[in-house]
């Protein structure tokens, strides 16, 4: 297995001599290696381990080493005082580096505030501008194809074995389902919450009606948002919504759902283009807010007549860039020109996975290649 320098690790690396560093992201992109690849002195202790919570009951860490890693600490109960404790006690070294596989503001068993304590990062699966980094700029399009069969996690993407792949995928979402949000909330409904997976991958890149699916699922909408809640603290899917100037009407219209893993998309070439490109934009814009203090947005367009473009990117809440992902169609997207008398100037990109010839036009309209575009990422500032 290659082990590979993840993008976050020099950040991580300079933070930690002066915070806590707080480690999220799915579970199985590598948090825990990324954080043991940070020193060759540190001590490692995981709560789900009985041995490893007695230590941690006594505070018993090797303080001579240069970094201690807590691995699903916010399983504790009041973790952050526990942990904001010794911090304000014993400052810093060791250094201190907490993983875990859930938002970690989400546990509400929580006690003091780590407020300026602590810089957070999120970790996400590959993506190919960070394949292209580690393993070299060749065979593009072969690495884009197999982010589209296999998606992005590490383990599964450099096994490169579909069979190996599928078996992969089950067991990590079945103990996500049935380790993970028992350890959250006292959910009795997984069978329910496994349908509402399934319903959403058909759903991938179109507004979805909560009161549509309760109705599905024979619940109530409280519950259907409930659960699809749960499912984003979980890192198993995220949601884009419509952009709207004003922020609070956006978020009563219809959000589209992606899934952090793009090999859980059905077969459908577009779809999963799609969802290959929200996991990619969404990576970009935690990169830059968790690493660079900057805070970038991506939306969709959509308005009453139902002119729709697929993603639209803001930085501190400035429009930035106009995003339409299509499988094969090198023609420019009329809705380029309507959303333009809106949003005067926004650079306006159309990525294609089969494109012949890159082009762009006088209004500034550019077609580009999925895999070209998708391995550079250079995003309007």
């Amino acid at each position: 297995m290659v082990v590979m320098k993840r993008y976050l690790e020099k950040y991580i690396q300079k933070d930690l001599k002066r915070k806590i560093v707080l480690l999220t992201g799915p579970r199985q992109t590598g948090k825990t290696t990324l954080a043991k690849m940070l020193s060759h002195h540190f001590d490692y202790f995981n709560y789900d381990d009985a041995e490893h919570r007695l230590s941690l009951m006594e505070k018993s860490w090797d303080r001579s080493k240069d970094l201690v890693i807590f691995d699903e600490l916010h399983k504790l109960k009041n973790w952050k005082s526990w942990l904001k404790g010794i911090y304000d006690t014993e400052k810093i070294p060791p250094s201190i580096i907490v993983t875990g596989s859930a938002k970690l503001d989400a546990y509400k068993k929580v006690g003091d505030s780590l407020a300026g304590r602590f810089f957070e990062f999120r970790l996400h699966p590959l993506d190919l501008k960070e394949i292209k980094s580690v393993l070299g700029p060749d065979k593009l399009e072969g690495k884009l194809d197999r982010l589209l069969k296999i998606g992005g996690f590490p383990e599964p993407y450099l096994e490169n074995d579909e069979s190996y792949y599928n078996r992969w995928k089950r067991s990590h979402l079945d103990i996500i389902l049935k380790q993970d949000l028992i350890d959250l909330e006292n959910v009795q409904q997984i069978t329910a919450i496994e349908t509402l997976i399934q319903l959403l991958k058909k759903k991938v890149g179109s507004p979805i009606s909560y009161s549509s699916l309760a109705e599905d699922l024979q619940c109530s909408d409280k519950t259907i948002k409930r659960w699809l809640t749960i499912l984003e603290t979980l890192y198993v899917v995220f949601k884009v919504l419509p952009f709207h100037r004003n922020i609070s009407r956006s978020i009563l219209k219809a959000p589209k759902y992606y899934f952090y893993d793009t090999g859980q998309v059905p077969d459908d070439q577009g779809m999963k283009l799609e969802n290959l490109v929200a996991c990619a934009l969404l990576k970009e814009m935690h990169f830059r807010e968790d690493c660079l203090g900057e805070k970038w947005n991506v939306y969709y367009l959509k308005n009453k007549d139902g002119r729709e473009i697929d993603f639209f990117v803001t930085k501190e809440v400035k429009p930035l860039l106009m995003i339409e992902v299509k499988w094969s169609d090198a023609e420019r997207s009329p809705n380029f020109s309507f959303f333009e008398k809106y949003l005067a100037g926004t650079k306006k990109i159309q990525i294609v996975k089969e494109l012949k010839r890159e082009k762009t036009y006088s209004d500034g309209v550019e077609i580009r290649t999925a895999q070209n575009w998708l391995s550079e990422m250079r995003l309007a500032e």
